[in-house]
């Protein structure tokens, strides 16, 4: 992929938030009182996401259109934090609002801007963006990852941003594919083509829950006020050789598959897929050297005229 910009010190390589909500339960970025483990869950995904990623954030990052570099920037549905620290990295004089609605992932994105040292230019806001309009200043920059197609009325919450926006300021807007693949399209031996059976079981429950996942966001922005000054597609293939994270988070990744196509699936793809997922099994994960991640992240830049 394209190379990554050069990095300020004090802010390690952090990746995007494709995150985000992209997992195959819809609703991922909001968490409801008494659901803190699933929120852990998803937390430890967004931040493996997050770690495999990171050179494809850095490159959209870098080929912002920005007329000027900000010092407001605003990362709305953040997660725990992809965006927010690769936003630090790319302009080392901004201050970053983080919103979010999982008080989870808000704590985990301040443990981790304390850590970097980073902390006195990141303020944390949590707010649900179909609830209510929460005071967030007047940025220059606006960015959201893998967050919009969540929303129950994406429409209005673009007009918002771009009322938030101060004059001539960007929005960013990146949208994944869908859920990453991880495994071969012949994969497993017993059973090939699993994977993609259990994309498949669960795109009617998407089609329902989520509609907006995958939009081409183009025509929304024009419709919200925006012109679009910019879009680009990113390949992602980031193969095993770049390090444990992608085992991790093909395993993580594949639990929440199971648990969300459990029902639409035969058994005897669950039991494949339970064999895949069992560290103990010769023929699991954590021994294959043939997994991958591959997806595609498209990113629309949109300025307020």
């Amino acid at each position: 992929m394209n190379p990554t910009p050069p990095r300020p010190a004090g802010v390690a390589p952090t990746p995007p938030h494709p995150a985000g909500p992209a997992s195959p339960a819809p609703g991922g970025a909001h968490t409801a009182t008494g659901h803190t483990h699933r929120s852990d869950d998803q937390a430890e995904l967004l931040d493996l996401e997050a770690e495999v990623l990171a050179e494809h954030l850095a490159s959209l990052t870098a080929w912002l259109p920005v007329d000027e570099e900000p010092r407001r920037i605003v990362d709305l549905g953040c997660g725990t934090g992809a965006g927010t620290f690769a936003l630090l990295a790319r302009f080392p004089e901004a201050e970053v609002t983080a919103v979010d609605s999982s008080a989870v992932h808000l704590d985990r994105l301040r443990e981790r801007a304390e850590a970097l040292g980073v902390a006195g230019r990141v303020r944390v806001v949590r707010a649900d963006l179909d609830a209510g309009r929460p005071e967030l200043g007047r940025p220059e920059l606006a960015w959201a990852s893998s967050a919009m197609h969540h929303l129950a009325d994406p429409g209005r919450v673009l007009r918002r941003v771009r009322e938030l926006l101060a004059p001539g300021g960007l929005f960013a807007l990146v949208e994944p594919a869908g859920f990453p693949r991880f495994l071969p399209e012949d994969a497993p031996e017993d059973r090939p083509g699993l994977e993609e059976r259990c994309h498949t079981a669960l795109a009617d429950h998407h089609a329902e829950q989520v509609p907006h996942r995958g939009a081409d966001w183009g025509p929304g922005l024009a419709a919200a006020g925006f012109t679009v000054v910019g879009e680009r597609v990113v390949t992602v293939h980031v193969d095993r050789s770049h390090g444990p994270a992608v085992g991790r988070y093909a395993l993580s990744g594949l639990r929440r598959l199971r648990g969300a196509a459990a029902r639409a699936l035969p058994a005897e793809d669950l039991a494949a897929l339970d064999r895949l997922l069992d560290s103990e099994d010769p023929r699991g994960i954590g021994r294959r050297g043939d997994l991958a991640v591959r997806t595609e992240l498209t990113a629309w830049a949109a300025r307020r005229p």
